[in-house]
């Protein structure tokens, strides 16, 4: 356990109200394309929404418990968790393709976000909003806000399109799949207990790309900033 120092609660205060509006917005994006394709079940939990309660109380540990540990436990260096929307199965099978649209919605938000934040740091450089510490060149509270935004937005909008069951993924290569070939995959799909097995192969496969992701992005967006 880390020394609880001012500075790493500062921080993690950072972190928790950017994961909490980051997984609120990919959530409530889930749960609008899903309400406009037909289906009124994440609305109807209260999902169509970028207030976090209804998200939290759906997800207490995903949302509350595992960040705040899986902070602490990487030293104030990043945070993990996670949060779901309802939809129903039957509506799926009837509309495959706007299931996919509707798994595509959590990181499209999550990436937009990410752009967002891109924008509010040039704009900040250019109008000399931010300022660092001139002995240690520490980044000021409004840069340290905004690429926190920008790193974890691009890491839950990569890994999310991961084509590993649970993750997004699986499902937006419902867009790609003729109506034949889409029943038979989501009878494969959602016939198996693929859960827990997809997010480890996802996780260890992510282990290995986020890096170069991560480098290119940044360097084609925020070039000199990392």
């Amino acid at each position: 356990m880390p020394e609880l120092t001012p500075q790493l609660l500062a921080l993690g205060f950072i972190w928790f109200v950017a994961f909490l509006f980051s997984t609120t917005c990919h959530e409530a994006a889930h749960a609008l394309v899903a309400k406009w394709g037909g289906d009124q079940t994440a609305e109807l939990g209260g999902q169509v929404s970028l207030n976090p309660v209804p998200h939290m109380k759906r997800e207490p540990w995903g949302m509350i418990v595992i960040p705040i540990l899986s902070y602490l436990m990487m030293h104030g260096n990043g945070m993990m968790g996670w949060a779901s929307a309802p939809y129903d199965p039957l509506w799926e099978r009837r509309h495959p393709k706007r299931s996919g649209w509707m798994a595509l919605a959590g990181p499209t938000a999550n990436l937009f976000l990410m752009l967002l934040a891109v924008a509010g740091l040039h704009l900040g450089a250019a109008e000399g909003w931010f300022h660092p510490d001139p002995v240690t060149g520490r980044r000021d509270f409004a840069a340290v806000t905004l690429m926190i935004f920008f790193s974890l937005n691009l890491l839950l909008g990569t890994f999310n399109l991961l084509p590993v069951a649970p993750l997004d993924g699986s499902t937006v290569i419902l867009l790609f799949m003729s109506e034949k070939t889409a029943q038979r995959y989501l009878d494969w799909l959602r016939g198996n207990s693929l859960a827990m097995a997809g997010l480890l192969v996802g996780m260890l496969l992510f282990y290995y790309i986020y890096g170069p992701i991560y480098g290119f992005v940044s360097a084609l967006l925020l070039p000199g900033n990392v």
